[in-house]
């Protein structure tokens, strides 16, 4: 995931860079208009081959494209796993209000608090960003990559980020919750973009 909000402040983008290239980044991130991100997920266990590999890559790949979250079908895989990481989007001082941490299988159990809009952007939307109205807060379960159990209460920035990414699981795209308007808008931009590219 990649908003204003959930953006990484110019602080903290060398810190990032920096964990980016410990590891060279392998995975392409899949733009929108791939069939995969409209497939519904499938759920796994911690036997899922090379899961830890998998996790630590997309690590890497979220952090060299500056962003806070990423699902596991953004680069290409229809699968129920999605990692985010808003320590980094906290104002300094306040990072222990954030959390990074991998979400394996989560369901979303119930949406509470008044519903907000907050400007999103995704990896997978490169340079589009636009208000969505979301809970203000949500309550989550999910498995840790050991095949855990947990459950999470998720407010503002934190709850924002999660029904994002647990979007992508649904197959569902950010622009998707946006007005019929918005989203013809977008997706005529979008296609005129893919067409002048092939052109070049």
């Amino acid at each position: 995931m990649r908003i204003s909000g959930f953006q990484i402040h110019k602080k903290l983008a060398t810190r990032n860079s920096q964990l980016a290239t410990q590891v060279k980044m392998i995975l392409p991130i899949y733009a929108y208009g791939q069939p995969v991100l409209k497939k519904v997920g499938e759920p796994i266990d911690k036997d899922y081959p090379n899961l830890n590999e998998l996790i630590k890559n997309m690590w890497q790949t979220m952090y060299n494209a500056e962003g806070v979250g990423l699902a596991a079908p953004q680069i290409g895989l229809p699968i129920r796993l999605f990692l985010v990481d808003t320590v980094q989007s906290m104002e300094e001082g306040k990072e222990d209000e954030g959390i990074k941490r991998v979400f394996i299988n989560a369901q979303k159990v119930e949406e509470t608090g008044k519903h907000w809009d907050y400007e999103e952007g995704c990896l997978s939307l490169p340079g589009v960003f636009d208000e969505v109205t979301r809970s203000e807060s949500l309550t989550v379960e999910y498995r840790d990559p050991y095949g855990d159990q947990h459950t999470l209460n998720a407010d503002g920035l934190l709850s924002i980020c999660i029904q994002h990414e647990n979007d992508h699981l649904d197959g569902i795209v950010f622009i998707e919750h946006l007005s019929n308007l918005k989203f013809n808008l977008y997706r005529k931009k979008l296609i005129k973009s893919k067409k002048l590219s092939k052109q070049e």
